[in-house]
């Protein structure tokens, strides 16, 4: 199977979205409801607000393509940190955010993240970023351990809300 990288178009909208149905869960702290993990899926990624970021100008989001199935997925924004504690933790501005970078479970171990942050790291450099942040779950120790192999450390904290509960998220920041 050969694999590629490339940016999304709108046709794959509705892929992104099944995708992230099944990527989604495994960031989320096992006290997650399963109420909870599909209000965010319906409110945030669905097809419909997959076809939304695909249109917006300050939006990049990129898939691994493996012979015509999406296999993982990382969406940038290049805007400011809207979020007040995000804002006061950034060292490195401008900054791109690492809004989601998620792959399928079938290609965990097997390099696939760690090419896909390669190129989203290099994304959001030729965006004009100095730096890349993102928010990890405090409770997600495969996912930080991944981020801080990937050169991020941890600047911050920030709350995000997962349905009807309020999760602890770590911000973590790196150089473009």
């Amino acid at each position: 199977m050969t694999s590629t990288i490339r940016k999304a178009t709108a046709h794959d909208a509705g892929r992104l979205a099944a995708l992230a149905a099944v990527t989604f869960p495994l960031a989320c702290p096992p006290s997650s409801s399963p109420e909870d993990i599909a209000a965010h899926l319906a409110n945030t990624l669905s097809e419909k607000h997959f076809q939304g970021y695909l249109a917006d100008p300050d939006v990049t989001v990129l898939v691994i393509d493996a012979d015509g199935d999406l296999r993982g997925y990382s969406l940038l924004v290049n805007r400011p940190a809207q979020d007040p504690d995000v804002a006061s933790a950034l060292t490195l501005l401008p900054s791109v955010e690492l809004s989601k970078c998620y792959v399928h479970p079938e290609h965990h171990g097997l390099g696939a993240a760690a090419e896909l942050m390669h190129v989203s790291l290099e994304s959001a450099a030729a965006a004009g970023g100095a730096g890349i942040w993102l928010g990890v779950n405090s409770q997600n120790a495969r996912a930080i351990r991944f981020y801080e192999k990937s050169g991020f450390r941890k600047v911050g904290s920030k709350s995000f809300r997962l349905g009807t509960t309020v999760e602890h998220d770590f911000v973590l920041e790196r150089p473009v």
